[in-house]
């Protein structure tokens, strides 16, 4: 059984699907996850677009739903007799889930750590007790891990992989697939995959967006979601001075000249593709608050932490207003020799990731592990 409950999660699960199929296409795997999983051959109890909540009283209002699926989840546990669990990421679920794997005698295994290093560090304690083995994709959390007596090692980030095997359209294929603007280079606006996000997020963004693609002479252009729908976006804000593009995200992050992007994955494939950008959140206030209380790191943008310094700009909650992100913004796109200097910095996120093949790494420990060698 694999549980994925995030766009990000349903994105590495389907690689690691693939990748436990094409060292042994007999494993059948059944649980949760989004479409990618369930087109690599994931039996879906429950697609995870149906659970794609957002903070502490959202979370709340869908109880009797969670509940709902964490007995179907057990049900096929029972029908099919699963004797390995795969959790990725999505703590809040899979934890909670994770003792009720454990007491039918699983083995559990995490891919995609929690990251308790940042915000959780009294789950390590619940983390120890329940999981067996843990799969991490960023350096530091092998050593943190072990340092807690937890069993961990690093398979390297799954991110790598798939940018590299990507099909990059070129730009010329680009601005004439989607007809842009010949003569301006792209303001990318990445403002997440939910509707929560969407709500407090993208308004703000997109106004300041427009305005700074005015002054600039350059293109709005929204990269929107698989999984999220575009009368969405629309909804908050309709303007024909941004154009919305789905489903070709890295071509445009590989030739947009600047970003302003959600905090979570994007960031991340942002900075490995090397494109300048600023990181923005917002959240409701009694989420952030709660947040604050446990969160123990300065930075919320994970290529700073792995870079452990302020290479992109954070906007964060009561920052995030237009005029800060059209200031930041500018002062990045005015000056060539920070813009290059963002732009080299994020170019070592390469050699911090590893050099690929994380899914396949990932899947021969699992393989091993489920065998007992």
């Amino acid at each position: 059984m694999i549980i994925a409950g995030e766009a990000s999660g349903d994105l590495h699960g389907a690689g690691l699907i693939e990748a436990i199929k094409s060292l042994n296409p007999e494993i059948q795997f059944f649980g949760m996850g989004g479409d990618k999983m369930i087109a690599a051959g994931l039996n879906a109890q429950m697609n995870a677009k149906r659970m794609a909540f957002l903070g502490f009283a959202e979370v709340i209002r869908h109880l009797p739903f969670i509940m709902k699926v964490e007995n179907s989840l057990i049900k096929k546990i029972k029908e099919e007799d699963i004797k390995t669990l795969v959790l990725i990421d999505y703590p809040g679920f899979n934890l909670r889930f994770a003792r009720k794997a454990k007491e039918l005698g699983l083995k559990i295994i995490y891919y995609i750590s929690p990251q308790v290093w940042a915000w959780g560090k009294k789950r390590v304690k619940k983390i120890k007790e329940l999981v067996d083995k843990m799969i991490v994709v960023f350096p530091f959390e092998e050593t943190f891990y072990r340092g807690k007596g937890v069993e961990a090692v690093f398979a390297g980030h799954p991110l790598i992989e798939r940018i590299d095997s990507y099909n990059f359209l070129s730009k010329e294929e680009l601005y004439k697939k989607f007809n842009l603007a010949g003569g301006k280079e792209i303001l990318l606006l990445l403002p997440g995959s939910r509707k929560h996000e969407i709500r407090k997020i993208f308004p703000v963004s997109v106004k300041a967006a427009i305005k700074l693609a005015q002054k600039l002479n350059m293109q709005v252009v929204v990269a929107c979601s698989e999984n999220l729908d575009e009368n969405l976006l629309i909804k908050q804000y309709s303007s024909p001075d941004y154009k919305i593009i789905k489903g070709f995200t890295y071509d445009l992050m590989k030739h947009s000249r600047f970003g302003i992007i959600k905090s979570g994955t994007s960031t991340l494939e942002a900075g490995i593709i090397s494109l300048p950008y600023i990181v923005i959140y917002s959240t409701s206030s009694l989420t952030y608050y709660l947040g604050r209380m446990v969160v123990d790191i300065k930075n919320l943008a994970i290529s700073n932490i792995l870079l452990g310094e302020n290479v992109v700009e954070e906007l964060i909650q009561n920052d995030l207003t237009e005029e800060n992100i059209i200031a930041h913004a500018e002062r990045i796109l005015s000056d060539n020799s920070r813009y290059e200097t963002i732009k080299k910095n994020l170019g070592r996120l390469r050699s911090i990731l590893g050099t690929g093949k994380a899914s396949h790494k990932a899947a021969r420990i699992i393989i091993d592990y489920v065998n007992g060698s």
